[in-house]
């Protein structure tokens, strides 16, 4: 399974987003540290979900951190996210 995939299960799994876009943005950056033939490296996400309501810009991205896991997010390089309600 791609990594972009593994990403957006967990994250539909953990918080049944209204909105759920996982872009790999990782040929963009191509000759940057991190970069990896094939990439699945650096990665957008932008996620809308009622369960974020009420929350701090740092719970929720702990929060998305958490629901990916350890193990993939150490294979992850780069993670820009947009959370929101």
């Amino acid at each position: 399974m791609l990594v972009t995939q593994e990403i957006e299960t967990k994250l539909r799994d953990a918080f049944a987003p209204r909105e759920l876009e996982v872009v790999d943005d990782s040929e963009s950056h191509r000759g940057h540290a991190g970069y990896q033939d094939g990439g699945q490296s650096h990665f957008n996400v932008r996620i809308r979900a009622d369960g974020f309501s009420g929350q701090s810009r740092i719970v929720r991205h702990r929060a998305v951190h958490a629901a990916l896991g350890a193990e993939l997010i150490g294979r992850i390089h780069a993670l820009a996210l947009d959370i929101d309600v």
